[in-house]
């Protein structure tokens, strides 16, 4: 009988047991059959069971009891691996994504360096005033723009712009960007607002003249190498359409724009005794310094890594190499105390730019101290700015005025003065040498002035709470930049295909002084003043140490607190 041992048998052969003596003789089997046993136990001996011989009985009951299990197995198996692999999944993505943080540094007026820190040059004698600033291009000089130029066509009824693409091919952030402090965002919602008509913003002549000059780039630019011009008409024209918010994602210039930019990277080099320069640069190095701006600017308008190492391999160099007195001179030269104004108002406007972008190298503000300290003390005397240290007031009187403005000082004396001196200056292609306050603008190169005093007058006339002065001031100008402009843009007899496959007007200024490349991008950036930067929204202001009088030993340093302005922008 199953179940039974040889022994019982003999037992119950001999004597037969009563059911009690059965029950007690299997009680501990019979318990064990009913026994409730929990699931670990029931997997124990499931395992156990699995690694007897096959025909056994253990080896039996296990596969059963495995086909029971499996259910409750997998309930708790699969949650538990979906769980895990969520887990690893989340953490391996999480170490993976990129998080760029972009920092956009206002500019601010800092404390300056005590002067014994400047080195202060011998005594050099004054330049005359008609000295003509040296800016070398390739287009022949030819007569007065006025003696050739023909009257543009009524403006069209065309839409102005085409606004950008939410999100740059080539960037990391969104763009355009907005500058604070100094610049709005460059984008067709800030354009129409500050083009709305009246007699201090553009307005839709101004607008279409814009739209000419950047079609004639684009159609001007060589398919091949991407420049338009050479190296420095180039970097303005990178100006002229990051101006108006047009970067390597735009729709009509996009390709344009990124082709330009390229061109001016793959331009770069290493020159002699390792310094950073480009191929094509001029003589005297403008070119270099123009083309670190227009970097810096591409920069902080797409946060492109491959523009941010070229600009700051040639905007360091600019940095490291600035003179003992503070000033910059030809060929980016530290050993001259020249301190050319020309050359100086592009190192400055590149590291602007390059600051507004989140670009310091090392020593840049101090940097940008001597840099105030030098307009100061060395390039401004009887009430204006001069060419080159310890001269006489020139239109560069205009390129020392807007530097300080845009470093934050547009409320020092000297500041004010230039806003004098230029106060009847309106805009002009004729060249003259006069040279007074108040006079005529000066100059045998009126446009490259010109550039200048629209933005100072622009800064100065349309911040919060101006001088009623420089608000008529601005407003002349402006009237008669206009018209100007609008009036002698030459429209060419050919067209290029617009972003909506039509026809488009395509259009330059004659300039016999800077040639028409550099001389369309200037004025160009004249008319998108309205909106390239805003005027300056926030001003502190801090004394300027002043040599003391009569002190024949160390110089002193004289401490004063000034107020501290701060004016909120709302445009």
């Amino acid at each position: 009988m199953d179940g039974y041992t040889q022994e019982e048998e003999i037992l119950e052969e001999e004597a037969p047991l009563s059911a009690e003596e059965l029950f007690e003789l299997h009680k501990e089997e019979i318990n064990a059959a009913f026994e409730e046993k929990g699931f670990f136990k029931r997997f124990s001996e499931m395992c156990s069971g699995l690694t007897k011989p096959r025909s056994s009985a253990e080896y039996k009951l296990a596969k059963v009891e495995l086909t029971r299990l499996s259910a409750p197995i997998l309930a708790v198996l699969l949650p538990t691996l979906f769980i895990i692999t969520l887990m690893i999944v989340t953490k391996v993505s999480a170490n993976k994504k990129d998080v760029i943080e972009v920092e956009i540094s206002t500019i601010q007026e800092e404390e300056l360096p005590p002067e014994e820190d400047i080195q202060e040059p011998d005594p050099v004698e004054p330049d005359p005033v008609d000295e003509v600033v040296d800016i070398q291009v390739d287009t022949p000089v030819v007569g007065p723009p006025s003696e050739m130029v023909s009257p543009s066509p009524t403006p069209t009824t065309e839409p102005l712009s085409v606004k950008p693409a939410e999100q740059e091919s080539v960037a990391l952030i969104k763009s355009p960007i907005q500058f604070r402090a100094l610049a709005g965002s460059r984008n067709p919602g800030t354009i129409g607002r500050m083009t709305s008509g009246g007699s201090s913003l553009g307005d839709a002549a101004t607008e279409a003249a814009v739209m000419k000059v950047l079609r004639w780039l684009k159609w001007k630019q060589n398919p091949n190498t991407g420049a338009i011009g050479d190296l420095a008409t180039t970097s303005l024209a990178v100006l002229a359409y990051l101006a108006h918010g047009e970067t390597p994602s735009s729709k009509e210039f996009g390709e344009t724009v990124l082709n330009a930019i390229q061109y001016l990277i793959s331009a770069q080099i290493q020159g002699s005794e390792g310094v950073q320069t480009f191929k094509g640069t001029d003589g005297h190095e403008y070119a270099t310094l123009i083309a670190t701006y227009a970097l810096c600017e591409a920069y902080g308008m797409t946060k492109n890594p491959n523009v941010k190492e070229a600009a700051m391999r040639v905007l360091t160099r600019i940095v490291q190499n600035q003179s003992p007195t503070g000033g910059w001179d030809y060929n980016i030269n530290k050993e001259s105390t020249r301190d050319d104004l020309s050359f100086e108002g592009w190192a400055i406007q590149a590291i602007k730019a390059g600051k507004l972008a989140g670009l310091e190298p090392e020593g840049l503000d101090e940097c940008i101290k001597k840099a105030i300290r030098c307009l100061k003390t060395r390039n401004f005397r009887n009430g204006g700015f001069n060419y080159t240290a310890n001269g006489s007031p020139t239109g560069l009187t205009a390129t020392g005025c807007l530097a300080m403005q845009l470093l934050g000082y547009a409320n020092e004396p000297e500041v004010k003065s230039a806003l004098d001196f230029m106060r009847e200056w309106l805009p002009t292609f004729k060249s003259t040498e006069k040279v007074v306050p108040g006079g005529p603008l000066p100059g045998t190169a009126p446009q490259y002035y010109a550039y200048y005093a629209a933005q100072c007058k622009y800064q100065a006339g349309m911040c919060e709470e101006p001088d009623p002065k420089n608000v008529k001031s601005w407003q002349d100008w402006n009237v008669a930049m206009k018209k100007l402009y609008c009036s002698t843009q030459i429209t060419i007899p050919q067209t290029i295909e617009g972003p909506d496959g039509k026809p488009k007007e395509m259009g330059y200024w004659k300039d016999g002084y800077n040639g028409d490349f550099m001389g369309s991008c200037l004025c160009a950036l004249q008319l998108m003043v309205y909106y390239r930067y805003l005027p300056t929204s926030k001003i502190e202001k801090k004394a300027v140490p002043k040599k003391e009088k009569g002190s024949s030993g160390k110089k002193k340093r004289e401490e004063k607190k000034k107020e501290v302005v701060d004016i909120e922008v709302d445009i």
